[in-house]
């Protein structure tokens, strides 16, 4: 069978299960800190790139003499997880490798940092079934715009109307779907998007990757 799309996945909480490590983060930070953060707080840093997490934390609360300090403690932090501790969501290889033997291409566009999103990916066993990785850091751009999805779009080859884009996140489906994308939502955490939600807005819904096809996305 031959499918004429592409798909661009979301990393973290998508690909990754690893938002755990994430949120239990922003426990850390907010005891580095020596604050509580509220709901608004940490939607704010779900939905913020690294660089923009670090002026935050920095400006708001007073963490680290600079926002490249906090930056730097979030990445030392992060690596060591990506790079010993990392699995794979369920079904994502199974997945992945369906969608690679039938010859749709693939991208990954994600809020890691470069660096641990490339790591996550490779001791995932996910990262050469991709015809590219992007962070919002290469773009310039946060998910709250198209932009990165379209930079993974051209490395495709696909135009926006058969391009999949599979996320978590509920703030990130929108983008993709304001946008003219086809989108795919999985369940990760209420934090990213109740399944109600995420039903609502996206043109398919499963609660995990372990319940996808590759027919799914015809």
């Amino acid at each position: 069978m031959t499918y004429s799309f592409g798909v661009i996945f979301d990393c973290d909480g998508t690909l990754l299960d690893s938002m755990g490590m994430w949120h239990s983060l922003d426990d850390r930070l907010a005891a580095r800190a020596g604050v509580t953060f509220s709901q608004a707080d940490k939607d704010r840093l779900t939905a913020s790139t690294l660089p923009e997490c670090g002026v935050f934390l920095h400006q708001r609360f007073g963490m680290g003499s600079s926002p490249e300090e906090v930056m730097g403690f979030i990445h030392d932090e992060m690596f060591a997880f990506y790079r010993h501790e990392v699995k794979p969501k369920p079904g994502a290889v199974t997945l992945v490798n369906a969608l690679a033997k039938a010859g749709v291409p693939m991208a990954v566009a994600s809020s890691t940092p470069p660096g641990l999103l490339r790591t996550g990916l490779e001791v995932a066993g996910l990262a050469d079934a991709m015809e590219v990785i992007l962070s919002v850091e290469d773009v310039g751009s946060s998910k709250r715009e198209p932009v990165i999805y379209d930079k993974a779009r051209e490395a495709l080859g696909t135009d926006r109307a058969s391009t999949w884009g599979v996320e978590d996140a509920l703030y990130a489906v929108c983008t993709l779907k304001d946008a003219g994308y086809r989108t795919l939502a999985v369940f990760d955490s209420m934090t990213a998007g109740s399944p109600e939600a995420l039903a609502r807005v996206a043109d398919v819904f499963r609660m995990s990757l372990a319940e996808v096809s590759p027919q799914d996305f015809r």
